[in-house]
């Protein structure tokens, strides 16, 4: 048996039966090819039909709701006595949140009094206005030796938090080890 009897045979052997081998399947009208129904169930699911006699499995529609909350809460009465508590609940912890910020920014006040009472230049430095944008002149110059993504991480910091730089607290030690000769850039106060 030659090679080419036993690819025509293979072949024929293979093809679907229902598509003739000269036509396209997927223009063939009415034909499923695949017998895979996963298109179609994602087809329903995604544009459910428009009617209304069945719920849909992503929950747009659902005919039963209305017996299910009637069982649930038996009268409209209740139904309202309930969103009502809810909403007073809501409200209440609203009002403590309200209340702990306010009593939180009254401590501040007092402290900060005590601080002006005390140290007037303290006072003066906790209350100044910082320029995120402004740059000493140190700072500058160590610009100048950066490479660009150090000068863009120096240009992300922001002042006064946590350096960024530094590396994230671990259970194993870096394998290059610590960096002692690390220094934070300080501007003169």
């Amino acid at each position: 048996m030659s090679s080419s009897s036993l690819i025509r045979s293979t072949r024929s052997r293979f093809a679907p039966k229902h598509i003739p081998s000269n036509t396209r399947g997927y223009a063939a009208p009415g034909i499923d090819q695949s017998g895979d129904p996963k298109k179609e169930i994602i087809r329903r699911v995604l544009y459910p039909s428009n009617i209304r006699n069945r719920s849909t499995p992503i929950g747009t529609w659902r005919p039963d709701v209305g017996r299910a909350l009637q069982r649930a809460i038996p009268s409209v009465q209740a139904h309202e006595t309930i969103e009502r508590a809810w909403l007073l609940h809501k409200r209440h912890i609203r009002k403590a949140r309200e209340a702990e910020t306010a009593r939180k920014f009254e401590c501040m006040k007092k402290a900060m009094d005590v601080l002006h009472d005390l140290d007037p230049r303290l006072y003066m430095e906790a209350n100044k206005k910082d320029d995120p944008r402004a740059r000493s002149s140190e700072e500058k110059e160590a610009m100048k030796t950066m490479k660009v993504s150090e000068i863009r991480a120096m240009e992300a910091r922001i002042r006064g938090l946590f350096p960024r730089e530094l590396r994230i607290p671990t259970d194993t030690p870096s394998r290059t080890g610590w960096k002692y000769e690390w220094k934070s850039f300080t501007r003169p106060i």
